[in-house]
């Protein structure tokens, strides 16, 4: 196996071109506030960050879940796979067309350790970006053989790999899918264990959501039994508004279980983050929305905590 931190860049002509990432980036005025370390799951937690419905701050929720993990210690993989490409712009990952990416996964069957990137800005963070390629991946998988397993196959495949290599083992896999219900979306559903749904705290935040859920156990019943609902996250939330209130005690009311605590507000400064090529974690940790995603990756990570004392 290579060394996961040496990535193949793109092919010019004949010869692949290997860039060695670093893993290390010193900042010369590091504003972040300490974190405690997070403990470590007993398994590596796959998790599929989905809604159908689009402006939820879904990716936005994926890539700073991810950041937040990483920073506080823990490896994190987060896959990309929303042709848009928007998780792997947020975590300054090159996505250009020549890039390999999980199109070649998915559709040719590369190995995951051949196209991870590590973040520059966040230790023990990777990605495996989406390129514009993905766009037609939904029509090539059609005719594929296993067409809805691949992405499962391709993250079973290269656990075993670290583990046989004595690489230390991911500890959470963050699939960022697109706003539909394709088969990019199956993908991800199969291959995961959970799901983390963002819901905002506007009105018709519930539109959809019941379609989803049935999507969801419809994987469950047919593809992938391991499959649940382990998390949702209020987004988008305006404390001086009596509808931010009622939306989010309606959803507690109905998910009781799943709902977090910690809730993420609107902020400018979460919006601004990506288009610096950063998560509102690296751009501004002591901001409110930082602070927000940082406990709610934590109290993610000791909930996995808790199904491991419980199991």
């Amino acid at each position: 196996m290579s060394d996961p931190l040496t990535v193949p860049v793109r092919t010019t002509g004949s010869a692949a071109v290997a860039e060695k990432l670093p893993t290390e980036k010193v900042v010369a005025d590091d504003k972040r506030p300490s974190r405690p370390s997070l403990p470590r799951p007993a398994q590596p937690r796959v998790m599929t960050v989905s809604n159908q419905k689009g402006g939820v701050g879904k990716t936005t929720t994926a890539v700073n879940i991810a950041a937040a993990l990483a920073q506080s210690g823990l490896r994190v993989l987060l896959i990309d796979t929303d042709p848009q490409g928007n998780a792997s712009t947020a975590l300054n990952i090159d996505h250009r067309a020549e890039v390999p990416s999980i199109y070649d996964v998915l559709v040719d069957g590369v190995a995951i350790s051949e196209v991870m990137q590590q973040c520059p800005d966040v230790d023990n963070l990777w990605c495996v970006p989406a390129t514009i390629d993905l766009a037609g991946a939904e029509i090539e998988l059609v005719s594929l053989v296993a067409r809805e397993s691949r992405m499962a196959k391709a993250l079973d495949a290269w656990m075993r790999e670290r583990d046989t290599s004595g690489v230390p083992r991911i500890d959470y896999v963050i699939i960022d899918c697109p706003p539909s219900l394709g088969l990019l979306t199956v993908n991800a559903f199969v291959a995961a264990q959970e799901v983390l749904i963002p819901i905002q705290c506007e009105y018709y935040a519930l539109e959809g959501l019941s379609q989803l859920l049935n999507n969801i156990t419809l994987i469950k019943t047919h593809l992938n039994q391991d499959l649940h609902v382990s998390t949702i996250l209020l987004t988008m939330y305006d404390a001086r508004t009596r509808l931010s209130a009622q939306v989010a005690s309606e959803v507690r009311e109905h998910f009781p279980q799943e709902v977090l605590s910690a809730t993420v507000p609107r902020s400018v400064r979460v919006s601004e983050a990506p288009s610096h090529g950063q998560t509102v974690i690296t751009y501004d940790p002591q901001s409110t929305g930082a602070r927000c995603y940082l406990d709610a990756a934590a109290e993610i990570a000791h909930r996995g905590a808790e199904m491991k004392d419980d199991a």
